[in-house]
């Protein structure tokens, strides 16, 4: 079930027109005369709030009135990623390891990923890590517990994973199957398939946006 957020988004006049509160007499006021003004905001705030429950969103103030639905969709992610983060770290305790972060396990699976080796910028590429020195210290973790093993080439440094890493990757899927996968509604897939690629080009759009945010 979606959490609501403590005060809605909009203003059920119009659903593009954010609810702020006014300040232009609050401004002029005193202390006890702001505070009265900003309980009878929030009261206002709550009746209008659309009926249907349609907009959830955890920081309301950034809702912008040319899309409502992209903080939506912020929220979505955002209580998404937690709920991914936890699981994966539960999934990998049952499968035997309880001592690996949701960072670590990404790794192991990516560097059991087709059987090839890879090297720590092609990995930070494929999963988009910008900080290269989390990843390096997440593998060294990894090498350390035996689940990782290093082979240089040159200058190059390639990780690929042990028979260790291996098994417990796939005691992983076991778990998951298990847990997950039968949860599933399979009917959704094609609602799956469409939200991965729709959140693949938002991946895009928010890198896009960081390399302007970094030029300002």
């Amino acid at each position: 079930m979606p959490i609501k957020t403590a005060r809605p988004l909009v203003n059920s006049g119009s659903p593009h027109e954010p609810v702020l509160p006014s300040t232009s007499r609050t401004a002029r006021s005193g202390p006890a005369e702001r505070t009265s003004v900003r309980r009878t905001a929030r009261a206002a705030d709550v009746h209008d709030a659309p009926a249907d429950g349609s907009h959830f969103v955890s920081s309301s103030h950034l809702v912008s009135p040319r899309s409502v639905e992209l903080s939506e969709l912020e929220f979505g992610m955002t209580v998404s990623w937690n709920a991914f983060s936890r699981w994966v770290v539960r999934c990998m305790a049952a499968a035997g390891r309880s001592d690996l972060t949701s960072t670590e396990v990404l790794l192991l699976h990516h560097v059991n990923h087709r059987a090839r080796n890879k090297k720590l910028a092609d990995i930070c590429f494929v999963l988009n890590f910008e900080d290269t020195h989390v990843v390096t210290y997440a593998l060294r973790k990894l090498v350390t517990a035996g689940l990782v093993q290093t082979d240089k080439v040159g200058k190059e440094v390639y990780y690929s994973p042990t028979a260790e890493g291996e098994a417990l990757a796939l005691r992983y899927r076991e778990v998951r199957e298990s847990c997950l996968i039968d949860a599933l509604d399979t009917e959704l897939n094609r609602d799956i398939g469409e939200l991965a690629r729709l959140l693949r080009s938002m991946a895009a759009l928010y890198d896009q946006a960081a390399r302007a945010a970094s030029s300002l």
